[in-house]
């Protein structure tokens, strides 16, 4: 099974609002990119917009292939 594709596209941002989400990141211990992510959902819940729960990346080793044997 895969995982959804995320889509992606080119954002500008002033250094220093970009500065700030990186120092946030690092304290959270997230990438900038989960970082945008979070904030992003965090406003959009203030404004009352209900998204579903994002798909957490599996993590780990993939299963064996039974495939050859």
């Amino acid at each position: 099974m895969t995982a959804p594709s995320k889509k992606a596209f080119p954002l500008r941002l002033d250094p220093a609002l970009y500065a700030a989400i990186e120092r946030t990141a690092a304290s959270d211990l997230r990438s900038v990119n989960a970082q945008v992510e979070c904030l992003l959902r965090e406003a959009l819940a203030k404004r009352g917009v209900k998204l579903e729960a994002p798909v957490a990346a599996r993590r780990g080793r993939p299963p064996k292939s039974t495939e050859g044997e």
